[in-house]
């Protein structure tokens, strides 16, 4: 908890509203558990039913308590105003987030951020040691330097769990990730800037109930594990469709 949750009173009503999320979120991940083993997805065209989920407040909430939208954020690509954002909460020492981060990430890059669709936020979520956390700190390090996604797809194509991720082998992936400056990388990975955004992200993602690596939020729908592109597809259009339900209520209401 922060600082400011001094007093009992405090503390007592932030826990009681993270026990919500977390209730609210395991109830969310049941109900896409349920979905995805029901026989396939809606069409779209059927996707603007789901505007009407019961679960769809409790999405609302993570989505403007996460996606963050910021320009020039060095973690995230794609347009400030695309009308889905998907958030990854993922560990460098996890063998899932590489296979996503190599084989999803760039069919979603194409087909939905280059056509202002879809945002993509990343979180640093490091649960397997110090070495997660070093290596978290290192990318936060490289957005310095305007090469974190570089550093990001470098770390994920060059090593595997279990790969040693030591401070002079992260600066080597640095300078190939085209990081140009790399004693301003050390110092800045070793600095308590980066040790505070990477804590930043841990609280965020446990304060959701985030609990294994990577976990996704799409337009604060929550989607667990190196799902196959299909999943995303229907997650994003389900986002899309409650967008466009929203947008039209809100026009309609003028």
């Amino acid at each position: 908890m922060s600082a400011r949750l001094s007093t009992p009173s405090r503390r007592t009503a932030a826990i009681g509203a993270v026990l919500a999320l977390v209730v609210a979120l395991v109830a969310a991940g049941i109900a896409i558990g349920r979905s995805a083993g029901s026989g396939g997805h809606k069409s779209s065209a059927d996707d603007s039913q789901l505007s009407f989920d019961p679960q769809q407040p409790s999405y609302d909430q993570f989505e403007k308590a996460t996606s963050r939208r910021k320009d020039g954020d060095p973690l995230a690509v794609g347009r400030t105003d695309a009308p889905v954002v998907l958030v990854e909460y993922a560990d460098y020492q996890c063998s899932y987030c590489g296979r996503f981060t190599r084989e999803t990430q760039p069919e979603l890059i194409k087909k939905y951020v280059d056509e202002g669709v879809l945002r993509v936020e990343f979180r640093n979520f490091p649960i397997f040691g110090k070495d997660s956390e070093r290596a978290a700190r290192a990318a936060w390090a490289a957005g310095r330097q305007g090469r974190f996604r570089q550093f990001h797809e470098e770390v994920f194509a060059k090593l595997r769990k279990g790969d040693a991720l030591a401070e002079d082998k992260l600066a080597e992936l640095a300078g190939k990730a085209g990081v140009k400056d790399i004693d301003a990388f050390r110092t800045d990975m070793n600095g308590p800037e980066a040790e505070a955004a990477v804590k930043k992200d841990q609280e965020e993602g446990y304060s959701l109930g985030v609990q294994s690596t990577p976990t996704f939020l799409v337009g604060g729908r929550p989607l667990a594990g190196a799902q196959p592109m299909k999943e995303f597809e229907a997650a994003i259009a389900r986002a899309k469709a409650v967008q466009a339900a929203r947008a039209g209520a809100e026009k309609s209401g003028k």
